[in-house]
């Protein structure tokens, strides 16, 4: 069974970005129920399928399949709920994790968080200096969440 391990924070200040280029990606929710997420995406020229189950502290079960492009594209504008999700990703290296970082744009403009994917929940990591607060376990800052609450929308 896939498993995906990952906490989530707010990112701060603009130092982040001189140390990768962005990849955009769109992305739609087929399925937004508690006990699963179904989500099509696109990165660059590449098509994806995602299955999730239900989030348990940082854990959760995580299976996804490589579909094609076009299908993709037909899916997120006939099939998944609205709006889409629209953002840049910024993969940065710092030590023994993979940082990414998603700045969101559309409905979701101003919204920047970083997730780090880990081994297991207790894997003690050194957070670099542009990371700011920890939401791992606010639901608001789900992508799934976001598509029915966008953070544009969000009282300040």
């Amino acid at each position: 069974m896939g498993k995906e391990i990952e906490r989530k924070y707010l990112v701060k200040g603009d130092d982040w970005r001189r140390l990768a280029k962005g990849v955009p990606y769109r992305q739609g929710y087929l399925s937004t129920v508690k006990e699963r997420t179904v989500r099509v995406r696109t990165i660059g020229e590449k098509g994806y399928l995602t299955i999730k189950g239900v989030t348990v502290g940082a854990t959760r079960s995580e299976y996804e399949y490589e579909i094609p492009v076009a299908e993709a594209d037909e899916i997120l504008t006939n099939l998944c709920e609205k709006p889409l999700i629209e953002k840049n990703r910024y993969k940065i290296v710092a030590g023994p994790v993979t940082w990414e970082i998603d700045e969101f744009f559309g409905d979701n403009q101003g919204l920047i968080v970083a997730e780090v994917e880990l081994k297991d929940e207790g894997q003690k990591i050194d957070l670099p200096p542009w990371i700011g607060e920890e939401v791992t376990g606010k639901p608001e800052y789900f992508n799934s969440n976001l598509t029915k609450h966008p953070f544009t929308t969000w009282k300040k």
